[in-house]
């Protein structure tokens, strides 16, 4: 069972707009920082913004005033909001969250399954 499932990828003009979606699911007593992180062919998987469970963000210098990053504590659900999306951000985009699961004694770094977004020129 996976505990992250990403959804929202997709195929957008530059110029667009896409909004992905990231759901924790299990026993989850809590959650700390979670975040997004991409991967495009031939590169190494790099940090896009991460929110931590008190709402600060923080982003990668490449998308600052593009992509918003929220979560919704209630739903265990972290958000990015893409705009002005570029061929650049072209990638596979991966969740990551730090979940504590009833009965354990520490919490766990998780990564969900990926989700492609393409952005063509």
């Amino acid at each position: 069972q996976v505990p992250l499932v990403e959804s929202g990828g997709g195929l957008v003009q530059a110029g667009g707009s896409l909004r992905l979606s990231c759901a924790a699911s299990g026993r989850i007593l809590s959650i700390n920082a979670m975040g997004w992180y991409r991967q495009a062919p031939g590169k190494q998987r790099e940090l896009v913004a991460t929110i931590t469970s008190g709402g600060s963000t923080n982003y990668a210098d490449s998308v600052k005033g593009r992509f918003t990053i929220s979560r919704d504590n209630a739903k265990n659900t972290v958000y990015l909001q893409m705009n002005s999306l570029k061929p650049e951000d072209t990638a596979v985009y991966y969740c990551n969250a730090d979940l504590l699961f009833l009965g354990r004694l520490q919490s766990s770094d998780y990564w969900g399954q990926g989700t492609q977004v393409t952005v063509s020129s």
